[in-house]
This record gives C-alpha cells, structure tokens and sequence, in this order.
C-alpha cells in the first residue's frame, strides 16, 4: 500500500496523490496498489481473469489480472474483450434515446405507433405498452423468451414476430418486472426508424462517433481481438472453461450481445456523466436526454439482486446512503461485468470477469475504490441476520405464476419452503428447485445462493403490484399470486 494512503479510525480511506498526485477531491487513486487489489481480491475469489476500468478526472485508467482462459493460459490483458451479458442494455437505451432526441420516437405513444404488428399474448397490453416502459422494466413482458431466430439481418424482426404467443409476468404498469423481451422490442424499433441493421445502428450511431474500437455485437468481429472465455464450477473453487465460449443467438443483441474492454465501458459511462457530450465538445446525446434516463421511473422491491432501489430509463438506480449511482449489471455463459457511476464525484467504475465468484470479487473491489473516489460507502452484501424474526407466514404462502415459471411457496414446521417450477416452454430448461427461506423482515426471505450473483444468500421479496395483487420477486421478475 503506498504510504499515503491509510484507514482512519472509521473504517475509511485516508489518501493523497491520484495516480501520482493530488486530484481536486483530495482522494487518490495509486495503479500500483489497485493492480495489486486487483490481483489478491481475484485471486482469492477464483475468478480465472478481470479487467478493470475507473474513471476519474476525466480520464480513463484501465487494469488486468489471470488469465482470459484457464486452458491456454492467454493473460488477460487492458484491451481484452468479455461478453457483456446484459450492459448490452445501456447501448440500446442510449440509442433510443438519439431516437428522441431527433423528434423520430414518442416514449408515451404506444409501441404500436412505430411496429404496428407488435403482438403479445395479451392484446390490451400489445395495445397500450410504451417504450417509456420497455426501458423502465415496468412493461409486464417477461424476460426468459429465448428464440433463435438465425443468423440473417431479419433476425430481430423474426424474433418480435416470434413472440405473438408469450405471456406476459404482469399486467403493463403495475410493477417493475425485468425484461430482456423488452430490449428485443426497442432494438427493433432501432431498425425500423433507423432503416438499419441494430449492429449498425449501434456501429454507426454509438461506437464510432466515441471511438471505441474494442467494442463489437458479433462473433467473427472477436476474432481480431483477445477474446475471454467463460469459466463455470463450484464457488469456491477453481472454475473449468465453459462448453462452449457463446450461447446467445444473433438476435440476443440489443438485451446482451455486445462485448467489450473495460476502457470502452468506461468511455460510453464518460458520455453520460458528460451529459452527453463527446471529448472533442459534440453533442451525441441532449443533456435533457441524459438526466431522464437517469431519473427514477419506478422503486425496486428487490434492492438486492442487482443491488438496484430504482429503474430508470436504462439505467439501474442506487442509493448509497442518500448518495445516488446509476449503473448496470450483466452475465453470460461464465461471464460477469459490473458498471457504477458516482455522478456526484464523476467516477464511474467498470468490472469485466470470466468466472469464479464474480460477485464478491465486486463487492469487494467497488467497496474499497467507491469508498476511496466518491466517499460512497456500498450497503453489505445480503445476508440474514443471526437471529431472523418471527414472521407470520399464513400471508404469504400459496402459488405465484409468471411466464414459463409457477413459485409454491408453504408452511413446514414454522419454516418457509419455495418450490421454484419451469413450465409451458422453459420446462426442460432446469429440475424444479427447492429452499428452505430465512426471514429478514415479514416480506424479504433469503434462500441458498445459486450463481455468482447470489454467492451465498438469493433473496425473495414478497410485494404487491399497484393493482393491489400480491406478488414475488425472485431474479428481479415479479411473479403474481394465482391461488
């Protein structure tokens, strides 16, 4: 640790310098000893490969650690590219909002308006659902349809068609209900006011004007570049390649197939906390564009699973103790990224990961360089206490339904027990699941942790929608109770 740099009796960094020297907050951030974080904090959470990215000052400084795949041995390196699973999100609001911007789409008008054929399985909600609620999650659909639909420039429009017959989580508007459908919709709605391809679109309109040359959507186009590989296995031990590098088809673009540098991460989050500006002073974005997709569209019953207490336009919204950070999280097959953004103090962090315990490895290393850059002090990781309270239960058990999914939940001896069921279309997506539930309060529960973002304890959250059913939230998607 360079000698600057200490806790004080609070538990906080106490630092001078930047990476250097002084920078205007008075904190300071030191390569060496963050690459030296970096290194033990990956190593101890058997995460195979990082890269890292921070942005302070304006400038973007980016770091790296492990190996890209544990069996060729390739270093991961700054300029390395991971999958960014759902930061794929961020990218297709921003180009939305241009959309806006250029007086070429009306967030309240129906989607209907640009895609008239749009149809769900509900046809009062293929009426009126919005794209104001698309990018918000509160449109109702639901987030698991997974359809290939090929690899061809109509593979988007071939997958909106597809969705005709899927059922919606719950009714449009009454709840935040994450939606990858969702994202599917509004890249379709790229093309068809754009008369473009959305890997075009997005090219053309997003990725050159910012310069960010370790940014792509397909496959072939990671070829030129050092390309991680996806690791899966037990926490707490050393993960295994993944089967296969990717499993998302062509048409999974605008909701999460786009990989990236931590650096290139880094500068589109610069683009927003510039208000939309590029370096050189053009505007790619409105700074009133800005600001909407940052301000919140709706609370998050779940504030635990992407550690989000509000939704934006895009954007997943965060309250540190009254201070406010917007940012995203994203995953796919073995691959982990993590973006916050401290606007107040404009920092803005990135984590690309290729495996492992992916989530501790975050919460450890944002915990110290929030604390160190922004004064922000992250919540603790989610945990039962180690005397739950009473709850009553009666309440809260029976059946909840969502698209593809039935949640039973009963009493066993004073106990909550979930049974967690795929059905329809996903039922031979996974055995059901089963869990004992530990309260925190009489309506969040914890039950084992199954991934890298649930390491050791996944919430529950029981809730209602605005219509005053009741319902719950696991992974973020709201499921109703039916009986």
């Amino acid at each position: 640790m360079p000698k600057n740099m200490t806790w004080d009796a609070d538990g906080n960094w106490t630092v001078s310098g930047d990476w250097g020297a002084a920078d205007s907050s008075g904190l300071g951030l030191y390569l060496d000893h963050w690459q030296s974080r970096l290194d033990q904090l990956r190593s101890a959470h058997h995460v195979p490969g990082a890269t890292a990215a921070v942005l302070v000052d304006g400038k973007v400084y980016e770091l790296a650690s492990g190996v890209l795949h544990r069996g060729t041995g390739v270093e991961a390196t700054t300029d390395s590219v991971f999958q960014l699973g759902s930061l794929a999100k961020i990218y297709t609001a921003t180009l939305i909002m241009q959309l806006v911007d250029e007086g070429n789409l009306d967030l309240d008008a129906p989607v209907r308006a640009v895609l008239p054929d749009f149809t769900v399985a509900d046809e009062e909600a293929s009426r009126i659902i919005t794209p104001r609620q698309l990018l918000s999650h509160t449109s109702g659909l639901t987030c698991d349809f997974t359809y290939d639909s090929g690899r061809g420039d109509d593979c988007l429009a071939r997958y909106v068609e597809a969705a005709r017959e899927v059922g919606l989580d719950c009714p449009p508007g009454t709840a935040v209900s994450y939606s990858s459908l969702g994202y599917n919709v509004l890249g379709r709605i790229v093309e068809v006011l754009t008369g473009q391809t959305w890997d075009t679109a997005l090219k053309e309109r997003l990725l050159a004007p910012l310069g960010l040359e370790q940014t792509m959507t397909l496959p072939e186009e990671a070829l030129a570049h050092r390309a991680a590989m996806g690791h899966l296995g037990e926490l707490g031990e050393e993960p295994a390649p993944a089967p296969a590098w990717d499993l998302m088809p062509r048409s999974a673009g605008p909701y999460g197939r786009v990989l990236a540098s931590a650096g290139d991460v880094a500068r589109l989050a610069k683009l927003h906390l510039d208000e939309g500006r590029l370096p050189e002073g053009e505007r790619l974005l409105s700074a009133d564009s800005v600001r909407t997709m940052q301000r919140r569209e709706v609370d998050v019953p779940d504030k635990w699973t992407v550690s989000a207490d509000g939704w934006g336009l895009g954007w997943t919204l965060y309250d540190w103790e009254g201070t406010p950070g917007f940012g995203h999280d994203g995953a796919s097959i073995g691959q982990y990224g993590f973006l916050r953004v401290a606007p107040e103090a404009k920092v803005a962090l990135v984590l690309l990961t290729n495996g492992g315990d992916a989530r501790r490895l975050y919460e450890d290393l944002f915990g110290e360089l929030l604390q160190s850059l922004a004064g922000v002090r992250m919540p603790a990781a989610f945990a039962p206490p180690e005397q739950p309270p009473a709850v009553d239960l009666a309440p809260l058990t029976g059946v909840y339904r969502r698209e593809g999914v039935v949640i039973t939940v009963t009493e066993r001896e004073g106990t909550a027990h979930l049974v967690y069921e795929f059905v329809d279309g996903m039922k031979d997506f996974s055995p059901p699941l089963e869990m004992d539930l530990v309260p925190l309060s009489p309506t969040v529960f914890a039950g084992p942790g199954s991934g890298a973002y649930s390491a050791d304890w996944m919430p529950v959250v029981f809730s209602t929608l605005s219509d005053g059913t009741a319902c719950v939230y696991i992974g973020m998607r709201a499921a109703p109770k039916v009986a």
